[in-house]
């Protein structure tokens, strides 16, 4: 199967969840989504990494964005899993994991969305069989994957990243704008090229226009 490329309709599954069955597009809804694969249950980089989640459930919340993890183990595990994330967690900050995870123990939905690792001989389970990376799709309302990131299951991920970039997915949807390197929320947006100079003067009435014509950029003011 070809990977899922940017621009994709995510593929739609049902799924047992920590929260119930769902089917995938359906629990989306309106909303932005992010699917965010884990190696195992019960293993260190992840309990860190779904810990800090829930401590930011507010910052996704306010975005319009629904969390759902994946990992290779039955709910039995996932429920006691959760107990563990919250009592280490509680030694950074109230930690409370109230998004559903994936019991994905056939590997069905991980295949699906080819997150399994083909790398790492030892992110394995007991049968062999390849737990999976961390990967993480960003789904828009219309259901359409926007990004995607693949981290090693060495390494844990940057969600000041993750949310960094669904503040420019977001805002580049609603106001013909591009983000520039290393752009944070309310930082300096570059006018997207198929603006035109004029329209770019009334759309944005503090553009600057560069010496290079491609470049045009412009402070942008946006709610928290």
């Amino acid at each position: 199967m070809p990977s899922l490329r940017l621009g994709n309709i995510a593929p739609d599954f049902e799924a047992e969840t920590t929260a119930g069955p769902i089917k995938f597009h359906e629990w989306i809804g309106d909303s932005w989504a992010i699917l965010f694969s884990h190696p195992g249950d019960f293993t260190p980089v992840c309990t860190t990494e779904l810990g800090e989640v829930a401590r930011r459930a507010d910052d996704f919340a306010k975005r319009n964005v629904k969390l759902i993890g994946i990992s290779a183990n039955g709910l039995k595990d996932h429920n006691k899993w959760v107990e563990d994330i919250n009592d280490f967690g509680a030694s950074y900050g109230p930690t409370n994991v109230q998004f559903p995870i994936i019991a994905d123990e056939d590997r069905k939905i991980s295949t699906l969305y080819d997150m399994l690792d083909e790398q790492d001989a030892t992110n394995r389970d007991a049968k062999g069989l390849p737990f999976t990376i961390r990967t993480v799709f960003v789904v828009d309302p219309k259901k359409v994957i926007r990004l995607t990131i693949a981290y090693p299951a060495s390494t844990g991920r940057n969600f000041d990243e993750i949310l960094r970039v669904v503040d420019s997915l977001q805002l580049g949807d609603k106001h013909r704008i591009t983000t520039p390197v290393n752009w944070n929320k309310g930082d300096d947006v570059i006018v997207h090229p198929s603006v035109g100079n004029d329209e770019a003067k009334v759309l944005f009435p503090e553009v600057t226009f560069h010496k290079q014509p491609y470049l045009r950029t412009t402070p942008l003011k946006v709610s928290e």
